[in-house]
């Protein structure tokens, strides 16, 4: 039987790259930070700061301001920021995303967390192959982001069979970690994510360019709408 996308959350991540903006260091930030709450407002489940260019200093005073935007506008969309888990410690961020290389696993980014008393943070990795899924996944992460799916500034995608593969593979459902397609995902093709058995669609200029109201509304269309988003049984999770 093939995978119905019928009954489930279907998880909105927002990666933000001010770069993206035009003018100045302070107008990018601060439409950044605008973009930041219109996403928490419309109910983005998650948002990822990740501004890797800036010193540690200036990531955690934007860092700062964002949580407080998300805060301001959202009980439930959860930030997160890029590779720094100190700096996710330090501003009281939902949690942290890993790279797939360079980064500690998230079974030891769970550990740093719980020793400087943070009990409950988001561990998402990044991920380009089966091998790296299956292993986020034996290290506890609570969520993947699988990219690229499509082709994107002329690099090639690994296509929608290969997210197939990723999001069906053998292991129960109960205990299957989530898989976020990205990469290349436009309104247009995110249904056939969606079908590929993908828990989520990620994305950086598919969030952060156009009306976001619109964008949810469609891609809330591709799921159903309980209370919460799926949950799976998973020695690590909490």
């Amino acid at each position: 039987m093939g995978f119905s996308p019928r009954g489930i959350w279907l998880l909105l991540y927002y990666i933000s790259d001010r770069s993206q903006f035009p003018g100045d260091e302070p107008v990018r930030q601060a439409a950044l930070i605008t973009r930041i709450g219109e996403c928490a407002r419309w109910g983005v489940d998650y948002i990822q700061l990740r501004e890797k260019d800036l010193s540690a200093r200036d990531l955690e005073s934007l860092a700062t301001r964002a949580v407080a935007e998300v805060r301001k506008n959202s009980s439930t969309t959860k930030l997160l920021i890029n590779s720094r888990i100190d700096v996710a410690i330090a501003v009281r961020a939902d949690g942290v995303h890993l790279r797939s290389r360079g980064d500690v696993a998230a079974s030891d980014a769970r550990v740093i967390f719980a020793k400087c008393g943070v009990d409950k943070a988001t561990t998402a990795a990044s991920c380009h192959s089966l091998e790296e899924v299956a292993l986020a996944e034996s290290h506890g992460a609570d969520f993947a982001v699988f990219a690229p799916v499509f082709e994107k500034n002329g690099a090639s995608g690994v296509g929608i069979e290969a997210l197939r593969r990723i999001a069906q593979r053998e292991i129960a459902a109960s205990s299957r970690m989530p898989v976020l397609a990205m990469g290349g995902v436009t309104l247009e093709n995110a249904g056939a994510c969606v079908e590929a058995g993908a828990a989520g669609i990620a994305g950086i200029r598919l969030f952060q360019s156009g009306d976001i109201s619109k964008t949810v509304t469609a891609l809330r269309k591709l799921g159903s709408s309980p209370t919460a988003p799926v949950s799976r049984r998973h020695p690590y999770q909490t």
